[in-house]
């Protein structure tokens, strides 16, 4: 039974039938019959999922949605919102990861059964999974793990410690609370209060409360049946994440990973910000670890307690509220902390929490708040227990911050700082910093701090970092520094300072401002293979530069459209995806227009996706260039990233670079494009290629060919010219080029 109260966008809607957005407003203005708005705004209606189902279908639009997109348009039109419906279904999920035969029986029979019969059924897995503590404001209690009898009874819960499980209605999802994101304010103190956690992180819905659900839930319990339980939580809350990525701040997989390596074997794990869960979700679960993790956004903390649940077996201990100023797991002592901390934030809690016990190493400064994340997580450790922290650079040397890091250095407190390479995680213009620190078991005799420095793995554009060059390094130095106390110097990478050389009138701890420059021998060795590089680059450019054109009259082919061709079946067109397998390369829109290899990531999830083959034809839709790519090398088996569209000749009736190459005509994407207030959109169906006999198209496509061989010539000329005057240029300021 399809749920009448699920309302779509005209995106959605696009989405559904495989078309763009203009095709959607046409549909409306030209039949009558088009279902009518239900809700939304003038600017941006919305309309019932059901109905335009059935539109499509009777139009001969759209065969069958996809069950996929079937689900997630009930989830992002629920009537309670997304957040809260993603909650019942993650609720559900972990009942089929766990018991599947109880889902069989309770989900028998009707809508209004399986709503009355889902609490208790919750319940048998809700509470075994993540707790259940009851307590008057004030005043802490355990509660026994037995799930109750009773079907429709709520547990409700209001703790100043943890708040792991109980329920509540799904409108404390929609309490208005800033998400995880750097600039986001915190919730305000309340004076003469006790700084309580605000409302509990895993709720149990009621029979009413899930009654609007039921059919999404039936949807979700069919795509798990193919996808996983696990699997299909992942594609959900991906897709969920993506739709609202301003009001997030994630942590890349692979940062992640780094983090979780750096801090070692653990069993009790906390994270005090902790997100999307993105940091917990990278360690190795074994049985008997439990999580705990903390977050000031209702949704964040609900979505990630059910997403570590689903993840592995570990114990799951979630709380809502800020971990500054209410502090959810006061007595724990863990053996790692992990946290990605909001950054610049002033309204911190400085004026309340000044005399906050925390502050074992000074009372952080207003415009410090990240320091007050350091004492916060060293506070939470056992005597020997390691935290790991992504920083800005700037904790590392500004003034107001030199007596912290001066007693974090004397105490033996802070073991490593690692500058990571631009565009490791957001903001991607700014090289962040990793801390590892340690709670001190004893004064250390001789300290030295590790200061590395992994900026030379930036990568090209946006594509972000070489990342197993920066694991190699990062965990290379800090196992051998970890291990002996030192570590021999290595130029330009890492170096093991003794503490008394830090503490000077500054402390700045930032790693290039201490480690020797690479070995002038290294430079210049590299500088003569960088300019035999350019020179034989430069040679073959001069070989593949195109001979003279010769004047020719226009010709007027007959002109057939991508569009016309894909509905022939002559191409198979697809769009980039919203996720896909983190381990494997995203050929992203920058590689396109750059010509570099794949370098980018998308969100972590199962959601099928899109893979290059050879031949292939990749087109950007933004930008408003007229550049096309044939996939080859590097490029095949990559993942198509967002604003992409790929393009599969037959290859008996097109030849791939014929086809590139007319795409790539400026009065071909002129007419193509629609113009907005900001942004250039490419509409690729209505590209025109002539009509053409495949031999008379191979011809062509050899001349394009060589054209695009000359212009990656091109291309890597220029790059080692840059790398060129750059070295050159360094060179000669540090001494290792003489000037003649």
């Amino acid at each position: 039974m399809q749920d009448n109260a699920t309302e779509v966008t005209a995106a959605g809607i696009a989405r559904l039938a495989g078309v763009g957005r203009a095709a959607v407003s046409n549909w409306r203005r030209r039949h009558a019959d088009f279902p009518k708005p239900v809700g939304g705004t003038e600017a941006s209606p919305s309309f019932a999922l059901a109905e335009v189902e059935a539109w499509l279908r009777h139009q001969g639009k759209l065969a069958e949605v996809p069950l996929r997109e079937r689900v997630w348009q009930q989830l992002a039109g629920h009537p309670e919102g997304p957040a809260a419906a993603l909650a019942h279904v993650g609720c559900v999920l972990l009942l089929i990861h766990d018991r599947p035969t109880v889902w069989l029986e309770v989900g028998a029979g009707s809508d209004e059964r399986l709503a009355a019969l889902l609490p208790a059924a919750l319940e048998q897995v809700t509470v075994p999974r993540f707790g259940r503590v009851q307590a008057e404001r004030g005043v802490h209690a355990e509660v026994s793990a037995e799930p109750s009898s009773a079907v429709n009874r709520p547990v409700t819960v209001n703790t100043p410690d943890v708040v792991s499980g109980g329920s509540a209605a799904p409108r404390t999802l929609n309490t208005p609370n800033e998400p995880n994101t750097p600039n986001a304010p915190r919730t305000p103190h309340l004076p003469n209060a006790p700084s309580v956690p605000a409302a509990l992180a895993v709720p149990l819905p009621t029979g009413p409360e899930l009654l609007p659900s039921v059919p999404l839930l039936r949807g979700a319990a069919e795509l798990a049946a193919e996808l996983g339980a696990r699997q299909t939580f992942e594609f959900l809350l991906g897709r969920h994440l993506d739709a609202n990525s301003r009001q997030f701040t994630p942590t890349p997989t692979e940062l992640a990973r780094l983090m979780a390596d750096l801090a070692g074997p653990t069993r009790t794990v906390l994270d005090p910000a902790c997100g999307t869960g993105a940091l917990l979700r990278a360690l190795d679960t074994r049985p008997g670890m439990e999580f705990h993790a903390q977050d000031s956004a209702p949704e964040l903390a609900v979505l990630t307690a059910l997403r570590l649940a689903l993840h592995g077996r570990a114990t799951v201990r979630a709380a809502v509220g800020d971990s500054l100023r209410a502090d959810a797991f006061p007595r724990l002592r863990a053996d790692t902390v992990l946290c990605h901390p909001p950054f610049n934030e002033r309204n911190w809690g400085h004026d309340e929490l000044a005399y906050d016990p925390r502050w074992e190493y000074g009372f952080p400064a207003r415009a410090e708040s990240e320091l007050a994340w350091v004492q916060h997580a060293l506070a939470r450790l056992r005597d020997g227990g390691t935290a790991v922290l992504l920083m800005p650079p700037a904790t590392a040397s500004r003034r107001s911050g030199r007596r912290i890091r001066a007693d974090l250095l004397r105490r033996g407190a802070l073991r490593a700082v690692v500058a990571l390479p631009v565009g490791a995680a957001p903001p991607y213009n700014i090289p962040l910093h990793l801390w590892v620190l340690r709670r001190p078991e004893k004064a250390p005799g001789r300290p030295e701090v590790l200061l590395a420095d992994a900026g030379q793995f930036a990568g090209e554009g946006r594509g972000g970092p070489d990342w197993q060059a920066v694991r190699d390094v990062v965990l290379d130095t800090w196992w051998a520094h970890d291990r002996d106390g030192t570590l021999p110097e290595r130029p330009g990478l890492a170096r093991s300072v003794p503490v008394i050389e830090l503490l000077d009138d500054d402390v700045d701890l930032a790693p290039a401002r201490h480690l020797p420059p690479p070995a002038a021998a290294d430079g210049a060795e590299q500088l003569a293979a960088v300019r035999e590089c350019l020179d034989e680059t430069l040679r073959l450019t001069t070989g593949l530069t195109p001979s003279p054109a010769t004047t020719e009259r226009p010709v007027r082919w007959p002109l057939t459209t991508v569009g016309e061709l894909a509905r022939g079946s002559a191409l198979v067109m697809r769009a980039g995806g919203n996720g896909g397998h983190a381990r494997v390369p995203v050929l992203t829109d920058h590689d396109v227009l750059a010509g570099t290899g794949p370098s980018g990531t998308l969100p972590e999830t199962d959601e099928e996706a899109v893979l290059t083959e050879a031949g292939d034809v990749v087109v950007p839709v933004l930008g408003g260039g007229s550049v096309v790519r044939v996939v080859d090398g590097a490029s095949v088996g990559a993942v198509l990233g967002r604003n992409l569209v790929l393009l599969r000749p037959d290859p008996a009736a097109l030849d791939p670079w014929f086809l590139a190459g007319f795409l790539r005509g400026t009065a071909n994407n002129r007419q193509a494009s629609s113009y907005a207030s900001t942004a250039t959109r490419l509409d690729v169906r209505r590209l025109q290629l002539p009509r053409l006999p495949l031999d008379e198209q191979r011809r062509y496509g050899a001349r394009f060919r060589a054209l695009d061989e000359f212009e990656r010539a091109l291309r890597h000329a220029g790059r080692l010219g840059d790398q060129l005057v750059r070295g050159m240029y360094d060179g000669l300021t540090d001494g290792t080029v003489p000037p003649g």
